[in-house]
């Protein structure tokens, strides 16, 4: 089978990886796919969202399948461009119809559907232009800390905790009224801050049966200790040690099943896989977001360590037969850290040289390219986050040392990484 991963980072790196390792996965071509994917595919150099460009290649190409990585193309109906073009009706496409995909596309669809379907979030209310004043009230009376989240896609930038009443307002205004965010910002979500432990849970979804992927934590703040700006991740481990049986049965009692469920009801067509961001508050889980695919870098950790065939999961997924799977997981703890270029998650260098790529790497140590690309011949830096090495071990302290034995090898002019990924559950 010839198959199209859509995106460019380490996620899509990890996805090439883990179905090179079928043998009924013929050809693997990447959109536009970074210098990992290319090791182990072909790269094309087609924008994400063209799919007017993605589904000519997928006619010369004899694609068979598409699995889409980012949020961006899911949103914007990639599924439905080629379910409705008779060309392209053939090709199995993993991830949500357009409107399934609102629940990441739209924050306040996603709390509106968690409200109707019974499913515990946080206490929220929304606001546009037109209530403007009356969101100025709202902020004035609320509680503090106090979360705002732009409604739509802002590349991970859209939610901001707010610590006092003034900066709420000042954070407010500059969604609103001064565009911040654009588009994504003209409707904000404020809602309850909630105090507990994260993680992130992942569903293969067949619009009708599911299938639980292993649990992961993933790590956003630049600094240790959980300290400094957001990012898109810094690392990431896998399985999380609170999440035992009881409270994930309470997850699959709570919130998975009410949402496939809700996702019937209201005629929503989802093949593909569901990101739950929760928070355990004394031990119950409460939804943060919906992402419509799997996470990054969560992937880069989950994907070691499921046994099956990516590709089996995938295809069980689109003919709606994942109730004839059984996921295997192994029972080793992975462990991702994510090498960043220097001022990432603000201003950074490209183009800056990586050497140690080739060094002697353990047989359970995977490296995942992100922002890298060939220049020259040599590989080169070419976003934030740069790689991200992953280790399976017994334990998450082991997964970490080896991750960081690894990255002592590693160099660009530059590099940052943390070293207290996991640091919890040490």
């Amino acid at each position: 089978m010839n198959i199209l991963l859509i995106g460019s980072g380490g996620r899509e790196h990890a996805f090439a990886w883990k179905l090179q390792q079928d043998n009924n996965c013929k050809n693997i071509f990447i959109a536009p796919g970074n210098a990992g994917t290319a090791l182990l595919g072909t790269n094309l150099n087609i924008d994400p969202c063209d799919f007017a460009g993605i589904a000519q290649a997928c006619i010369q190409y004899q694609v068979e399948m598409i699995l889409v990585g980012p949020e961006e193309p899911l949103v914007k109906g990639i599924y439905d461009y080629f379910k409705n073009n008779a060309a392209t009706r053939h090709i199995h496409v993993i991830g949500p119809s357009a409107a399934a995909a609102q629940l990441e596309g739209s924050k306040a669809y996603a709390k509106d559907f968690m409200k109707r379907h019974n499913i515990p979030t946080a206490a929220y209310a929304e606001f546009t232009i037109e209530n403007y004043t009356d969101g100025i009230e709202y902020i004035s009376n609320h509680p503090l800390p106090v979360v705002l989240k732009a409604d739509g896609l802002a590349a991970g930038k859209g939610v901001v905790i707010c610590q006092t009443t003034a900066e709420t307002l000042a954070v407010f205004e500059s969604m609103i009224i001064q565009s911040k965010f654009g588009e994504a910002g003209k409707k904000v979500v404020i809602e309850e801050f909630l105090k507990g432990i994260e993680l992130s849970v992942f569903a293969l979804v067949d619009g009708k049966n599911h299938v639980l992927l292993p649990e992961a934590k993933d790590y956003k703040r630049i600094g240790e200790g959980d300290s400094g700006l957001n990012t898109g991740g810094m690392g990431a481990v896998s399985p999380v040690p609170f999440a035992t049986k009881a409270f994930m049965d309470r997850v699959k009692n709570k919130i998975i099943q009410p949402t496939i469920e809700g996702l019937q009801k209201d005629n929503l067509e989802y093949k593909g896989f569901i990101f739950f961001g929760l928070i355990s508050i004394d031990g119950e889980p409460v939804v943060i977001e919906y992402n419509c695919r799997m996470g990054d870098p969560e992937t880069e950790t989950v994907m070691p360590r499921i046994k099956n065939s990516l590709l089996e999961l995938l295809l069980a997924t689109s003919q709606q037969q994942l109730n004839k799977i059984d996921i295997e997981t192994d029972k080793r703890a992975a462990a991702t850290i994510i090498a960043v270029s220097g001022g990432y998650p603000g201003e950074f260098k490209k183009d800056q040289v990586i050497t140690g790529l080739s060094n002697n790497i353990p047989a359970d140590t995977f490296i995942f390219h992100a922002g890298t690309k060939i220049t020259d011949g040599k590989t080169v830096t070419n976003g934030g986050r740069v790689l991200a090495i992953t280790s399976l071990s017994p334990t998450i302290t082991e997964a970490v040392t080896s991750s960081l034995d690894t990255l002592g090898q590693i160099q660009f002019d530059g590099m940052y990484f943390r070293k207290d990924i996991g640091f919890e559950f040490y």
